[in-house]
């Protein structure tokens, strides 16, 4: 039967792949829009009053930006290092769509993707000067110079879908990556391909993308919903009749777009007491913006905790890059 080898909660986000200097080319958007932190909306100037006594004037400066980063330069390289020690054969990964793919016309809460390839390339010029700063400047880590060809997993997509029908779930089901010419993305969306790209190294074994709706109302998954989808997938791979050794993911989050170091440490503390209840108990509100992509590291959970496989956490960095407390959480743990 396929055997679970590892498993990895790990965060994806631009701010991993861009220098300190980089991360403060997203301050404009900051200023600009309205952010969820705590279960409510704020704009930046309320939220520079709200947390004046947290000195996050001192943990935005650049020094204590740059040592956020070497510190997550050093987490992904044992991540990855991590991953060519235990060689996997395929992988699982829970990630979500950012209206790459599925746009307003229709955004499905769960999608299992079943095709036999993932394609994947350049943006075209056009499509690049729709990036705001601060987001180009990162597309290295997860997009190839050229077209490139993914191996995916259709035999246990289909056993998913098997799955998910017995247990009463209704899914959505993708053989290839939707194209909409007036997009801003096309290919594979970020959250897999980060894998790819700096935890795989490029050399990309047969992958299962598993497709949450994490950022859009109002038909996000509850946290409850998230962690049984993570439990079905077990099942279905407890059953394949296969001696493959399987990776699971969670890609996604920390905290963000503005950082709550509260909510980091309980998934931190949940995963390491594999206790299911305090991430089941997440209320919606406190699982919006990119903060909501928690819910991937959540059906992970669903998927891992019934393992015999346990690790520590490799890094935790709140890299701020403002006084509002705007910026990215990362967070990686991997499980062997």
């Amino acid at each position: 039967m396929a055997e679970i080898v590892l498993g990895i909660y790990t965060a994806h986000g631009p701010q991993l792949n861009t220098t300190p200097d980089e991360w403060e080319l997203r301050l404009p958007a900051d200023r600009k829009r309205r952010h969820w932190f705590k279960g409510k909306q704020y704009d930046f100037d309320e939220l520079i009053e709200l947390r004046r006594d947290e000195n996050l004037g001192a943990e935005s400066a650049i020094e204590a930006m740059q040592v956020r980063y070497d510190a997550c330069q050093e987490a992904v390289g044992s991540l990855a290092e991590t991953w060519r020690e235990v060689s996997p054969d395929v992988c699982v990964i829970f990630g979500n769509d950012q209206r790459e793919c599925f746009h307003e016309d229709i955004t499905p809460m769960f999608t299992v993707f079943g095709g036999e390839t993932l394609d994947h390339g350049p943006l075209n010029e056009e499509q690049e000067q729709r990036l705001p700063p601060g987001i180009l400047q990162s597309e290295w880590a997860y997009r190839p110079h050229d077209t490139v060809t993914y191996p995916g997993l259709p035999e246990l997509a289909k056993r998913v879908m098997e799955e998910g029908h017995r247990s009463r779930f209704d899914l959505s089901w993708s053989l290839h990556w939707p194209h909409n010419p007036d997009a801003w993305h096309h290919g594979t969306p970020h959250s897999f391909t980060w894998i790819f790209r700096r935890v795989m190294e490029n050399k990309v074994v047969p992958t299962l993308p598993l497709i949450c709706n994490t950022f859009f109302p109002p038909n996000q998954p509850t946290a409850t919903r998230c962690y049984e989808f993570g439990q079905m997938v077990a099942r279905a791979i407890a059953d394949w009749d296969s001696d493959l050794r399987v990776a699971v993911c969670g890609s996604g989050g920390m905290s963000h777009f503005v950082i709550n170091t509260e909510i980091d440490q309980l998934f931190f503390k949940a995963i390491a007491e594999r206790d299911p209840e305090p991430l089941c108990a997440l209320p919606q509100d406190l699982l919006m913006d990119g903060t909501s992509e928690l819910r991937n590291w959540i059906s992970a959970a669903g998927c891992l905790f019934g393992t015999e496989l346990s690790g520590d956490a490799l890094t935790y960095q709140p890299c701020y890059r403002s006084e509002a407390g705007t910026g990215t959480a990362q967070g990686m743990i991997a499980w062997t």
